[in-house]
């Protein structure tokens, strides 16, 4: 294949895609004319016309639809129930698409590589779609293939999105929406390498690989390039299947959770940072539910291992009602200016977000609340707090860190499940050291030909 990439940042598809973002949000804007889109009462017809019009368009747009739904308090709650909606509703491109998309990737003789390959996509999702494929050693496979112009879209899209938080910061001058914008864009960006997301699942495989209840998928390097990545297909089924299942089900698929993402946080200072139901799948044995099948690794987050030592130092803080060590783990983060009062105020939001594991006994997640609530009334009344402070600016990396944790909890509410969080993550942290983690992750990331975190 030639060494020009006809799919890289170009003008013209940028303009292509500014275009076509604005015909289809275009007239669901019109009909919002005069109301607030970060707040305020939407008709909920308008909420779902946006997600309809976002969803038709694919590509990073849904993506940053989707990540803007789940930043708590951050839309009304109209729309981030229908954008949430876009996580597994996008339509699928036909059969010559993907043929055109395969013969780019592998060349004209692509379809000798593989023993079979159904045309018809199995998933859809923001940025690419996914096939069955068997590879001709008969070992089946799950093959990642990238939209066209994917690039030129993110670039295109990013923009409406700077646009989109510059007019929040103008609306709600309490919160300073930079950091974020940045995270997003850095993490959507990411999305599209998929030599990179390659990657994070030979990282996510050697950290995990000692946790039975959690698979990774083989990658077959010699079917991937940097948009087509190819995986081993791990049999699962959707985990809302077992959400009727017995208790001691849903415990273990709510552990197997925690597992996948908090353990290799704790030893390699890494998160999976899209923790939402098209992720992961249930795999079984003899019949049962045994753990979970950790599908998606484009959305990563590695973190500084100082990131991780602040959580640790937030949690002990939080837990022996250390206040010097509770404002050294926000300073950690990122967090300026803090005086007394702003410090109380983000502890309303710490103390939701570590309650689960400050209490030493078995409960679950949150006492009666939604999946799709979760954290919102805790936002809500962190949101008011700030806004009669005056601004504050999220740190880049706590983005999805937070953005994890409630979807994590998310998960847990959809299960019922009913475990002792406290313990888990005191099995997680014991013995933390610096040093340790510093060690182990430099070894984890050289190991899957990653760089160190800055």
């Amino acid at each position: 294949m030639a060494d020009h990439d006809s799919e890289a940042n170009r003008f013209s598809a940028r303009a292509s895609r500014y275009a076509r973002v604005g015909a289809n949000v275009g007239g669901v804007a019109a009909r919002m004319a005069g109301a607030k889109l970060f707040g305020g009462k939407e008709a909920p017809t308008n909420a779902a016309a946006l997600a309809q019009a976002l969803g038709g368009l694919k590509g990073p747009i849904m993506k940053v639809a989707q990540l803007l739904a789940t930043v708590p308090d951050l839309l009304p709650p109209e729309y981030a129930t229908e954008l949430q909606k876009l996580q597994a509703d996008a339509p699928p491109m036909g059969a010559a698409f993907v043929k055109r998309r395969m013969m780019a990737e592998l060349g004209a003789n692509w379809q000798t590589r593989f023993q079979s390959f159904d045309l018809k996509p199995a998933a859809a999702a923001s940025l690419g779609q996914v096939h069955r494929a068997t590879a001709l050693d008969g070992t089946r496979l799950a093959c990642k293939l990238q939209y066209p112009d994917m690039q030129s879209a993110v670039e295109a899209d990013l923009k409406q999105l700077e646009v989109a938080f510059a007019l929040h910061r103008r609306m709600s001058s309490w919160l300073d929406t930079r950091e974020i914008a940045k995270e997003i864009g850095a993490r959507v960006r990411e999305e599209l390498d998929y030599e990179r997301e390659a990657k994070h699942a030979v990282l996510y495989g050697n950290v995990l690989r000692d946790i039975d209840a959690v698979r990774v998928p083989a990658i077959h390097k010699d079917l991937s390039t940097k948009r087509l990545l190819t995986l081993g297909w791990l049999d699962g089924d959707r985990i809302l299947d077992f959400a009727q299942s017995p208790i001691e089900i849903r415990n273990r698929l709510a552990q197997s959770m925690f597992k996948a993402w908090w353990h290799p946080f704790s030893r390699a200072a890494v998160i999976h940072g899209d923790p939402h139901l098209g992720n992961y799948t249930v795999f079984s044995e003899g019949g049962e539910a045994q753990g979970i099948n950790l599908l998606d690794y484009g959305c990563v987050r590695i973190f500084h291992p100082r990131f991780v030592g602040g959580v640790v130092d937030l949690y002990r803080g939080l837990l022996t009602n250390d206040n010097a060590r509770i404002v050294h783990a926000y300073e950690t983060w990122g967090f300026k200016n803090l005086n007394k009062e702003l410090v109380e105020i983000l502890n309303i939001w710490a103390r939701f977000i570590y309650g689960p594991i400050l209490e030493d006994r078995t409960r679950t997640v949150a006492d009666g609340v939604k999946p799709g609530e979760y954290g919102r009334r805790q936002a809500f009344e962190v949101h008011q707090a700030l806004k009669q402070r005056g601004p504050v600016t999220i740190p880049q990396e706590f983005v999805f860190m937070d953005r994890a944790a409630v979807g994590l909890g998310a998960v847990f509410l959809h299960l019922r499940s009913e475990l002792n969080y406290h313990r888990l993550f005191e099995a997680e942290i014991d013995r933390f050291s610096l040093s340790d983690l510093e060690a182990r992750q430099g070894e984890a990331l050289k190991s899957a030909g990653l760089p160190l975190p800055i």
